[in-house]
């Protein structure tokens, strides 16, 4: 099913109206029952009308937020009736908390040959995006190459965000251990991968954790890999804050240009080896969710009550 321009205009008009925060406003601005509308706007657009009015409404936080707005502000301005809701809701489409979107979206990155600024964008299955200052940017291929790709990015969406929250959880667990039991050998002899060396404490393990994302964006970017940095626990929380949000909006980008078949020729391994990029992607995560359970079964030794690392738990307290 398909509509004309203006028949989608309609609908986005009742979804985005300011006044129309809840499905049952944006079905009577439209003339219709919730049912009808729902159904109407989801099978045009791929997405249902409450899914698309939230994820715009934080597109426009996020630009909000790089040009000077405050946390609150934006929070507010957004429909969230809490700063901490609104926060949640952040850290889960962009993985960094709002406070640092200033810093992260202010490098200026952009697609190559972009009409628009997009770094405030958000996967969407239709292409319809906020466009500064009180647009909307609707994508000329509809956002979408084929349906069946999207289910498939919103769960490796939901993977990495996870797999950071994750990663945040133990490094502030970790806090609670002094430096000898962090730096305790637990497991003698144990190798997660040859190149990384043995990971027989919680530090090396959480060291390799967050560096293994360092290494591969040097290498993506063709930077110098990073050298073995000081794993101490407040060191590996800065190093992990700042690697985060450039790890999610490498993985967005890759996205947005489809190039997850595109081949990364790393000159500086010995020899040079050849990777696809979702590959590296893959790898990473099923690494990282090796690592995070490895962590927790040491804190466990020490006799920290860590929780499970379960998505479904993670996602549960995160909605």
């Amino acid at each position: 099913m398909t509509f004309g321009r203006d028949r989608l205009r309609e609908l986005l008009d009742a979804v985005l109206d300011e006044n129309n925060a809840t499905l049952e406003r944006m079905a009577q601005h439209a003339y219709a029952s919730q049912w009808h509308f729902s159904r109407t706007f989801a099978v045009g657009t791929g997405e249902s009308p409450v899914a698309l009015r939230r994820r715009v409404m934080l597109e426009r936080a996020a630009w909000q937020l790089r040009h000077g707005s405050s946390v609150t502000d934006a929070a507010f301005a957004a429909g969230y009736d809490s700063v901490e809701g609104f926060a949640r809701a952040f850290v889960r489409a962009y993985g960094y908390p709002p406070s640092e979107a200033a810093r992260v979206l202010g490098t200026g990155r952009r697609d190559p040959g972009a009409p628009a600024p997009v770094d405030h964008w958000l996967p969407a299955p239709n292409g319809v995006h906020f466009h500064p200052p009180t647009n909307l940017w609707v994508e000329e291929d509809g956002g979408r190459s084929t349906a069946p790709d999207y289910p498939a990015a919103e769960v490796l969406a939901q993977m990495v965000q996870h797999d950071l929250a994750d990663t945040r959880y133990l490094l502030e667990r970790a806090t609670e251990l002094d430096d000898d039991e962090r730096d305790r050998i637990r497991f003698p002899g144990l190798v997660v991968l040859e190149w990384d060396g043995p990971e027989e404490s919680v530090s090396r393990v959480l060291g390799n954790l967050v560096r293994a994302k360092e290494m591969w964006l040097a290498s993506m970017a063709g930077a110098d890999h990073p050298e073995d940095s000081d794993n101490g626990i407040d060191s590996l929380t800065v190093r992990f804050e700042d690697v985060a949000p450039r790890w999610v909006e490498t993985i967005r980008d890759i996205h947005r240009r489809g190039a997850w078949g595109d081949v990364l020729i790393d000159a500086l391994c010995d020899p040079p080896e050849s990777f696809v990029l979702g590959g590296v992607v893959a790898h990473v995560l099923t690494f990282a969710a090796h690592r995070r359970q490895l962590a927790r079964h040491m804190m466990r030794a020490v006799g920290l009550d860590v929780d499970h690392g379960d998505p479904l738990d993670w996602n549960r307290s995160s909605s």
